[in-house]
């Protein structure tokens, strides 16, 4: 089994417990790969799944649009449409409830 490497100092500590379910075949990949890596399987799944898990969390939140929708967005954000009735029943509403 391999050693676990000295904590660093300046490292934040891990007090946060996840688990796991593995078969027995591939908690003996992730050790086998953490023992060639010279950490320990907690490491190896960190510093392997966090990445993963920033870029599927920035491609869901990041919104792209095309040349022509982020031209129409910027020209109604500079030339809004008049708001609608519904609308501003809402805001007059909100603005009488404020006050009491």
């Amino acid at each position: 089994m391999p050693r676990t490497p000295a904590r660093r100092a300046d490292a934040p500590r891990r007090t946060d417990r996840l688990e796991l379910r593995a078969t027995p075949e591939e908690k003996r990949l992730l050790a086998a790969a953490a023992a060639y890596e010279r950490t320990d399987v907690t490491g190896l799944v960190l510093r392997n799944a966090l990445p993963a898990a920033r870029e599927i969390i920035e491609r869901a939140e990041r919104l792209a649009l095309s040349e022509r929708d982020s031209a129409r967005v910027l020209e109604l954000l500079e030339n809004p449409p008049p708001p609608v009735a519904r609308l501003r029943q809402a805001a007059e509403a909100l603005l009488r409830n404020e006050g009491t």
